[in-house]
């Protein structure tokens, strides 16, 4: 992507993103890099967020901080997040966007393998989301955004944890918004269709599926991350200032 629009408002605007070191996080830690914005971001893949931290920096001369830290551990990241306002003063925005979209059959599962997948899916989001606030709400301004999914309409077989958790979270989305609006944060959800990201490509987006999907677009072509990565600018920045509780769907016509 070479053209992008410009936020003005989200110039040195502290971010900070779950899974940020590849896919639609990869993308999103660039693209608000490409703002000016000071991003911190989380992840388990030391190597790919290296190489990613290099990327970006040798593309936009702002490079982002990255820790190694597992999302599923919430004590360390509740503590992460609190001190994040020790080292850069404030925190402004957080992309809750770690996930796992793991397949599991209904009848199979167990009690074990359900808790892991609402513990990365919706667990991890919560918690996040309870640490930045009790910051935001001291600075009575902050803005969440909320990774979700076209599954929770669409309801794909072989992944009801996955659906359940990000299901929830919408809901969770419009809770926060309406209890913490009077202090200025803001908590919206993003819904995107089937991005084509690497591990998509490798693991579930064969050619026989994706010719499936186009099919049931209005748009034909590729959805990219830096699709929602342009959302996301959008609903951080000034520029979406009365917005919030919202679900933002980006499919390609989809649903």
């Amino acid at each position: 992507m070479t053209n992008h629009a410009i936020y003005p408002s989200l110039k040195d605007k502290v971010v900070f993103i779950t899974g940020g070191a590849s896919g639609i996080g990869a993308v999103m830690v660039e693209a608000f890099c490409r703002q000016q914005a000071k991003v911190i971001f989380i992840d388990i893949l030391p190597d790919v967020a290296q190489k990613l931290c290099e990327k970006v920096t040798s593309s936009c001369n702002n490079p982002p901080e990255f820790a190694l830290l597992d999302a599923t551990d919430i004590d360390a990241l509740q503590a992460f997040i609190a001190n994040i306002p020790q080292r850069y003063k404030q925190l402004d925005i957080l992309i809750n966007n770690v996930a796992n979209d793991m397949r599991h059959s209904p009848l199979e599962v167990t009690q074990q393998a359900w808790r892991d997948c609402l513990s990365v899916n919706l667990d991890a989001t919560f918690f996040a989301s309870q640490a930045a606030i009790k910051i935001m709400r001291g600075n009575h301004k902050g803005n969440i955004i909320n990774i979700s999914s076209i599954n929770v309409l669409i309801g794909p077989r072989q992944m009801p944890g996955y659906v359940a958790a990000k299901s929830a979270l919408n809901g969770l989305s419009k809770s926060l918004a309406n209890q913490y609006g009077e202090y200025g944060i803001r908590v919206n959800s993003i819904l995107p269709g089937w991005v084509t990201t690497d591990k998509q490509l490798s693991l579930w987006l064969s050619p026989e599926a994706e010719r499936e999907w186009q099919k049931s677009v209005a748009l034909k072509g590729r959805l990219e991350s830096y699709h929602i990565a342009n959302m996301a600018l959008f609903l951080a920045a000034d520029d979406s200032a009365m917005i919030t509780g919202q679900q933002f769907v980006v499919d390609a016509g989809r649903t």
